[in-house]
C-alpha cells in the first residue's frame, strides 16, 4: 500500500492526502513496498494490453501505483514515445551511440502527460473542486487537458512576458482558466503554492509526488526500449528539477526490483542564465542560491526550483553531474536536432548541448552510450524557430531562411540550380 513520506524526517501521511509539503519542509514521496517484479511482466503489457495499461505510464502501475482503481484512471494514452537513435546528432554531439528520447510526442507535447495522468487521476480521486499549477507553458497545457478530461476546473498560472503562445493557446483551448502575471514563473508558483496550502486548489506542479511517479517512466520505458540494459548517461534538461528527482527515485527502486543490475549515471543540463542547480553542483550542493531566470528556453526558465533536495539525492545516488549551457549553444543544438528530422523546443535541446559540453569536459566518453531526454514538441515555440532561421537572434550556425521571390516559376528554378 503506498504512503506519502517524507525523506528529510520520515513523518508519514496516506496517500489520499492534499498536503504535500511536511511540517518540516520537505516534500513527501510517495512509498511503495519494494517486491521483485520481472520484465516480462512489462514487456507482455508492451506487446498487448487493454486500456489504460496500454499508456506507456500505466504499463508500469506496480511501479507507479499498484493499487489505485483501473476505472479511476484518467488517460490519454500517454507515453509509449520513440527513441530514435541519431548518428547525425551524435556526430555533433561527439559520441557514438547517442539516443534521443522523445517526449515532445505525449498527447499534448511534452513529457508533462505522464506525470499528469497519475496526480490528475489522485484529484479526481480525492474530489478535487479546482486544480491548479504555475506554469511556463507545458505544465499549463497538459494539466488544462487532462483536466478537461477527467471533468475538474482547472486554473493556470503564466508569467505574462515568458510564455510560449503555442503553450497558451492549448491551455486555453482545452478550458482551463488562464491567469497571466506580471511576473516570473517563480512568483507564480508563491501564488498557487499559496492557494494550494489553504486548502482553496489541488497542486498539480511536481512538487506532487504523484507527478513525480508517472515521470518515472519515462526512465523505465527508455530502458525497456534497450532491452533493459541501461545506458551509461541519461541526459536532460533540467529548470524546476521534478524529472531529475523522478529519474533517481525510478534507477533507486528499479535496482530494489531487480529489473536492472546497473545504474546510469544522471546529468542534468540548466540554461546558463537559469542555473541555480548547476552553481550549487559546483560549489558541493552546500546551498541553493536562487537566480532571477533569463533564457530563451521558457520551459526552463526556473530560477527557485522545487525539487531542490530530491534533485540533488539523484545526483548523488547516481554519480551524476549537472552543467549549465549558453542560449547560443541551445540554439545550434536545436538547429542540429531539427535537421536531423526529430525536432524539439529549444528546452529539450539544452540536453544535446549539454552532451556536448560534457564531452568536451571529459565526463561523457565518445564511446558511450547516451540518452536524451527531449521534453517537448517542436511546435511548442515555433516563434524561435522562426527567429533563428531568419536572424533575428544575430549570427547563427545551420541557419535556414525562407527565401521570398517573384511568383515566377523561373525565379524558383533559379535557387533550384543555387543548390
Amino acid at each position: 500500500m503506498a504512503v506519502l513520506r517524507c525523506p528529510t524526517c520520515g513523518s508519514e501521511s496516506p496517500a489520499t492526502s492534499q498536503r504535500f509539503e511536511c511540517a518540516c519542509g520537505g516534500l513527501f514521496d510517495v512509498e511503495h513496498a519494494l517486491r521483485p517484479l520481472e520484465t516480462k511482466l512489462f514487456d507482455a503489457r508492451r506487446l498487448r494490453a487493454h486500456p489504460p495499461l496500454d499508456s506507456g505510464v500505466w504499463r508500469f502501475r506496480e511501479l507507479v501505483y499498484h493499487r489505485f482503481p483501473r476505472q479511476a484512471i484518467v488517460s490519454l494514452h500517454e507515453g509509449n514515445t520513440p527513441l530514435y537513435a541519431s548518428p547525425e546528432v551524435g556526430d555533433w554531439a561527439g559520441v557514438d551511440d547517442l539516443h534521443l528520447k522523445h517526449e515532445g510526442l505525449n498527447p499534448t507535447g511534452s513529457f508533462k502527460d505522464r506525470g499528469m495522468t497519475v496526480a490528475v487521476s489522485r484529484a479526481r480521486a480525492s474530489n478535487a473542486g479546482w486544480v491548479a499549477c504555475a506554469s511556463t507553458g507545458n505544465t499549463a497545457s497538459s494539466m488544462a487537458a487532462y483536466a478537461a478530461a477527467a471533468g475538474l476546473n482547472a486554473m493556470v498560472v503564466v508569467p505574462e512576458a515568458a510564455t510560449a503562445v503555442g503553450k497558451l493557446s492549448q491551455a486555453i483551448a482545452y478550458g482551463a482558466r488562464a491567469v497571466q502575471i506580471r511576473g516570473d514563473f517563480d512568483a507564480a508558483m508563491g501564488i498557487v503554492r499559496d492557494l494550494a496550502r489553504r486548502g482553496e486548489v489541488y497542486l498539480l506542479n511536481s512538487l506532487n509526488p504523484f507527478r513525480i511517479e508517472g515521470q518515472k517512466s519515462i526512465v523505465l520505458e527508455l530502458i525497456q526500449q534497450l532491452g533493459w540494459k541501461p545506458p551509461d548517461w541519461i541526459v536532460f534538461p533540467a529548470g524546476n528539477l521534478g524529472n531529475c528527482a523522478a529519474f533517481g527515485k525510478a534507477l533507486r527502486e528499479a535496482r530494489a526490483r531487480e529489473l536492472i543490475r546497473s545504474t546510469p549515471r544522471l546529468a542534468a543540463v540548466q540554461a546558463a542564465g537559469a542555473n541555480p542547480f548547476a552553481s550549487a553542483f559546483r560549489d558541493g550542493f552546500r546551498e541553493l542560491r536562487p537566480v532571477r531566470a533569463r533564457t530563451i528556453a521558457s520551459a526552463i526558465r526556473v530560477g527557485a526550483p522545487v525539487s531542490y533536495a530530491r534533485a540533488v539525492q539523484a545526483i548523488l545516488d547516481t554519480d551524476g553531474v549537472v552543467t549549465d549551457v549558453e542560449d547560443d549553444e541551445i540554439l545550434e543544438a536545436k538547429a542540429v536536432v531539427d535537421a536531423a528530422g526529430i525536432g524539439a523546443e529549444p528546452a529539450s535541446c539544452a540536453a544535446v548541448a549539454g552532451v556536448r559540453r560534457l564531452v568536451s569536459e571529459g565526463h561523457v566518453q565518445p564511446w558511450d552510450r547516451v540518452v536524451c531526454v527531449l521534453t517537448g514538441h517542436l511546435l511548442k515555440d515555433p516563434e524561435t524557430t522562426l527567429a533563428y532561421h531568419r536572424g533575428d537572434l544575430g549570427e547563427v550556425p545551420h541557419a535556414n531562411p525562407p527565401v521570398v521571390v517573384d511568383a515566377d516559376g523561373e525565379a524558383v528554378r533559379e535557387l533550384l540550380r543555387d543548390d
